[in-house]
């Protein structure tokens, strides 16, 4: 076993070994116990005293997602003005003109539903102002939205016949307090000392070898990678994101970055089981994420490792693997790790370019996106699982015969009903906005757009199609990383990917906020000897063969299309 692979199985381990420990104390925050975070129960206090929210008032889930849309609007015009008008705002000593209507519109959006789809360049396109007091105030506050709806749901799933689910703001604040801000100060301190700048003074001017004067962009890089990573955001302070040799500068900041990542998400399903006192059936959850997870992975390095095809038929040796739109400093394995586990995540951040990655990389990694129940973004993740996880029990308790129960309330047409249009709504947003999009690019003048559609498209036949496809993907899966040949900042693409986004971030959190309020106001039916349990071995298998069954349905004609077709004709 090389040391490249060696890598990638410690940075995945170490990532399980932390979020263990990790879940136990994100149960202990939201369950409000007696805890050691309570030292920030002063600045708590003051925030809500000047929110003017009282934190102790019991919420029903109509009331949580009250709460959180309205904030979210709030967050949405404040962030839309704020990036129009950004070129006269103090803090741009590089003087970064404002953003087109359309692209704010996009941007806003993008960073408000935790997705990060940025179809801008990161040190060109903001301010310092805007970098700190809009995106990464926003990377804070859109994953602390996913997880206070999270600690909802595992409120309903823990109480007895309840409406009482919680405080919003309790759970929405815990999240930044005692989970996000502290993981990131440890993140960004060890980014520092990797090497990864956290300044706001202008670009550097240096002189190179040949005499050349040049530019140099940075500025508080550190602070904002940090809650990228861990809140499964994914925005880049630079264009290139992490594959920035200042954003992410050594092997070690690499595999740190990586843990930060996939650390919340696992932590997160161990989180259920310390809350509910039902380890085996977190351990269930887990181990069906972690098989797809490395069975997506294991294909990924696969292909990386075996280079492209192509370049294989002209004889070519490529002992290091696809090193095409790769750092060396990483390598192919380390590459596929990160790609497997941005996508997974819903994170979007990228170390190498995921359109340069091999067609069945690229397919992979579109697979990930489709699922999106992996263990997915913060809270959001779950929330997923959660949709395929109803539809299970349903199937199951069909077949043996028996009313479906989930934690001893009957799962009946009305969840089912729920469970199920969420579940279409994903593949509906994918398949219908890439077909608007191919039709755009074959039959619409160009008088019609600001862009000429052909030009989208700097790949055209089955890759540009996987461009297309996904881009859509990304925006519906909230996850933000991009087949770069594609030309998206344009009104086309900034308009209809920001209507994908909201669709496909407040409809997945409404639908499984609705099944767990509606579940927890049933009559507990105690456990018996013939109640279907959700923790075995064969329930877990179900699930999983569920998850993919529907992603195959839903999606193989449109990978037949795009990755699949492109990798069939580069082999001879």
């Amino acid at each position: 076993m090389n040391t490249e692979l060696i890598g990638v199985i410690a940075t995945y381990g170490l990532a399980i070994a932390l979020a263990i420990p990790l879940g136990r104390h994100m149960a202990a925050v939201y369950q409000g116990k007696k805890h050691w975070s309570d030292i920030f129960l002063p600045l708590e206090r003051l925030i809500y005293r000047i929110a003017g929210v009282d934190p102790n008032k019991e919420m029903d889930w109509k009331q949580h997602l009250k709460a959180l849309l309205t904030i979210n609007l709030v967050w949405f015009v404040y962030g839309f003005f704020m990036l129009m008008g950004q070129g006269v705002l103090p803090l741009n000593p590089d003087g970064n003109p404002g953003m087109s209507p359309h692209l704010a519109f996009n941007t806003i959006i993008s960073f408000v539903v935790n997705c990060n789809l940025q179809h801008y360049s990161g040190e060109s396109g903001l301010t310092y102002l805007t970098q700190t007091g809009v995106i990464m105030f926003l990377q804070f506050a859109s994953a602390a939205t996913g997880m206070a709806a999270l600690a909802t749901v595992f409120k309903a799933m823990a109480s007895g016949t309840t409406v009482a689910l919680g405080n919003f703001w309790m759970y929405f604040t815990r999240s930044i307090t005692r989970i996000l801000l502290p993981l990131s100060l440890v993140l960004a301190f060890i980014l520092v000392v990797q090497g990864t700048p956290m300044t706001f003074d202008g670009a550097a001017t240096v002189t190179t070898l040949e005499g050349a004067e040049q530019h140099i962009a940075q500025g508080p890089a550190s602070a904002m990678v940090a809650i990228k990573q861990l809140g499964t955001n994914g925005g880049g302070f630079f264009g290139v994101n992490s594959a920035h040799p200042l954003e992410n500068p050594t092997y070690l900041s690499n595999m740190v970055e990586t843990i930060a990542i996939l650390l919340i998400p696992m932590g997160l399903v161990f989180a259920l089981g310390f809350w509910l006192k039902r380890m085996r059936l977190a351990w269930t959850i887990f181990g069906v994420m972690t098989v797809g997870f490395v069975l997506l992975l294991t294909g990924a390095v696969i292909m990386e490792r075996a280079g492209n095809p192509a370049i294989a038929e002209l004889g070519v040796a490529q002992p290091t693997g696809s090193m095409e739109g790769k750092e060396t400093r990483f390598g192919a394995e380390a590459s596929a790790l990160w790609g497997v586990s941005t996508t997974a995540t819903s994170n979007g951040s990228v170390n190498a370019m995921h359109d340069s990655m091999t067609p069945l990389t690229g397919g992979i990694l579109m697979l990930d996106m489709f699922i999106n129940a992996f263990y997915g973004g913060v809270g959001v993740g779950f929330l997923n699982y959660y949709v395929f996880l109803i539809i299970a029990i349903f199937i199951a308790g069909l077949m043996v015969g028996r009313t479906p129960e989930f934690l001893g309330r009957k799962v009946e047409a009305r969840e089912m009903k729920i469970a199920t249009m969420i579940a279409l709504l994903h593949p509906f947003l994918i398949l219908v906005g890439t077909a608007i999009a191919s039709y755009a690019v074959a039959h619409t003048p160009a008088a019609a757009w600001d862009a000429e559609p052909q030009s989208w498209l700097n790949n055209p036949g089955a890759h540009g199609f996987g461009e297309m496809l996904y881009e859509n993907a990304s925006a519906a899966a909230n996850n933000g990383s991009g087949f770069e040949g594609l030309g998206d900042n344009n009104f086309f693409w900034n308009f209809m990917t920001g209507l994908v986004l909201i669709l496909g971030r407040f409809l997945p959190i409404l639908g499984p906020l609705a099944i767990a309020g509606l579940l927890a106001a049933k009559k507990v039916v105690p456990e018996g000897g013939g109640t279907l349990r959700a923790d075995t071995f064969t329930f877990g298998g179900l699930t999983f063969a569920l998850i993919f069954i529907l992603a195959a349905l839903s999606f193989f004609p449109a990978l037949a299309l795009g990755p699949l077709a492109e990798y069939f004709s580069l082999v001879p």
